[in-house]
């Protein structure tokens, strides 16, 4: 468990959670969930769940007793380390909510790449692909380490969700207008995700602004705006992301063509024997 903001002292033995919840990891344990999720879903598709009867639902439902067991454990065990006091009501409160409203999320991102058809699967794709960020910067640098310099694994980190998002909409292709407006939502979501999870974070991770939900707001707000629209920030996850997709469906095409020039060669071959 991570070292709580309500603490007036440090546990003797500091508990096990499952989920480090916290201000400041509220975008980590969103990222566990979500890419979590999104994993089970292209587990179940590779399965074929598609063509089982109640396979989603059930690895759906798998999935929720899992992460809800999760979050619930974290949440009790948490709240057992914190004064009985409203703030730390509040605290907890606050804190399970975006857990559950994002396990929420990772569920319908688990459907939608398990079950839905190419179009919707990216969109799944694209959820876990952004969340894939914050999970591997996690993994390389764990919370609550402090390493020496920079890792250079971790500088990288940053091109991870947007290459990944182009790789899902190569792979369902452009063929129909379900899929084009897919890989357009899914640009816009590597673009909009990562702000999002900057602004979140930033007014999370201040400990003056808990005192001021009106301020926290704002500066979520704020800070959002700012890494949306820096050009150098906004730029890069755009262009990766069309920049794979296009190399991607480019490969892609040149497949199916050396197919069907095989398949046609042999066909030609069998009509003159």
């Amino acid at each position: 468990m991570p070292l709580q903001n309500l603490w007036s002292e440090i546990p003797a033995e500091v508990p096990f959670v499952p989920l480090p919840i916290h201000p400041y990891t509220a975008t980590l344990v969103a990222a566990l969930l979500l890419f979590g999720g999104v994993l089970a879903g292209i587990v179940g598709r590779a399965l074929g769940s598609r063509r089982i009867r109640w396979a989603t639902v059930l690895l759906v439902v798998g999935a929720l007793v899992v992460q809800a067991g999760a979050i619930a454990q974290s949440a009790a065990t948490t709240a057992g380390t914190l004064p009985d006091s409203s703030d730390a009501s509040l605290y907890i409160a606050a804190l399970t909510t975006g857990a559950a409203l994002a396990s929420i999320l990772a569920l319908v991102a688990l459907a939608l790449v398990a079950r839905a058809p190419r179009a919707g699967a990216v969109i799944g794709l694209t959820i876990g692909a952004i969340a894939a960020g914050p999970w591997l910067a996690a993994l390389i640098v764990p919370f609550g380490t402090t390493p020496e310099g920079m890792p250079p694994l971790l500088a990288l980190v940053q091109w991870v969700p947007p290459v990944l998002a182009g790789l899902a909409i190569a792979w369902a292709g452009l063929g129909t207008v379900g899929r084009v407006i897919a890989g357009i939502v899914a640009v816009i979501l590597v673009w909009v995700g990562p702000a999002v999870q900057t602004g979140i974070g930033y007014s999370l991770g201040s400990r003056v602004l808990w005192n001021d939900p009106a301020g926290m707001v704002e500066a979520a707000v704020q800070v959002f705006g700012l890494a949306l629209l820096t050009p150098e920030l906004a730029w890069r996850p755009i262009v990766a992301c069309v920049v794979t997709a296009a190399l991607g469906l480019g490969i892609r095409t040149l497949v199916a063509r050396r197919r069907t020039g095989g398949t046609s060669a042999a066909e030609e071959g069998l009509r003159h024997a």
